[in-house]
């Protein structure tokens, strides 16, 4: 196991995959995080660049989330988890936040996954049976935003690998997905597949291969982040 390799005072592996992502970005870029693990990326953005967050529930200017018992319920994401703003937020209609996100404004999305196989297809928001309260705003997010990247666990809570060859649930995007986050590796989705191009500390390449479905090609020099 991962946390076994690492140790007890090695980061939880859910907190690499945000900061990781947090890496991603550079100064001035306009950001949309996804419910879940996606809203902790927030927490991990240097205070050195300066990063502008949209929430597709009406506002620009999100900040970290707020320390426990200094939360307020009328300021929250898309997801309702309590955030901060930063000086300069601005407040606005739905109209007006998924105009940004349909004009093609977002330099990045950061979505969770249920799947997403080697051409970039995306499941996120459906599991046939279950109750589901509906899609949101992903599909307008995953076709507007200039990136997209997906941040997940590797694998399922029963084992089973989430990267596929073709993804069995119903899709949220075709072929949107730039880059994929897990707490093993990141992998880049191009043309002729996927790459795998950095791996955790403490992970072969080896375990990562042994835990994806869908085919890896690999960069003569992997990355250890």
């Amino acid at each position: 196991m991962l946390m076994e390799k690492w140790g007890e005072k090695m980061p939880n592996p859910r907190e690499k995959i945000p900061a990781r992502i947090a890496e991603e970005f550079k100064d001035g870029d306009v950001v949309n995080l996804g419910i879940g693990m996606p809203t902790m990326v927030a927490n991990h953005i240097s205070d050195h660049i300066n990063v502008i967050l949209q929430s597709e529930n009406g506002f620009v200017g999100l900040g970290p989330t707020p320390p426990k018992g200094e939360e307020d319920m009328d300021i929250t994401n898309a997801g309702e988890q309590p955030v901060t703003f930063k000086a300069g937020a601005a407040f606005f209609d739905s109209a007006t936040s998924f105009s940004i996100i349909r004009g093609g404004h977002l330099d990045f999305t950061v979505l969770g996954a249920l799947e997403v196989d080697q051409q970039g297809n995306l499941a996120n928001w459906m599991i046939p049976g279950k109750f589901v309260p509906g899609m949101g705003g992903a599909m307008d997010l995953t076709v507007g935003a200039k990136k997209v990247i997906v941040a997940t666990s590797h694998l399922t809570k029963k084992g089973q690998p989430k990267i596929l060859k073709k993804c069995s649930l119903p899709l949220t995007a075709v072929s949107e997905v730039d880059l994929i986050v897990t707490e093993l590796a990141v992998i880049e989705v191009h043309e002729d597949g996927l790459w795998l191009t950095e791996r955790a500390d403490g992970v072969e390449i080896e375990e990562i291969i042994r835990k994806t479905d869908a085919d890896l090609k690999i960069k003569e020099a992997v990355k250890v982040f």
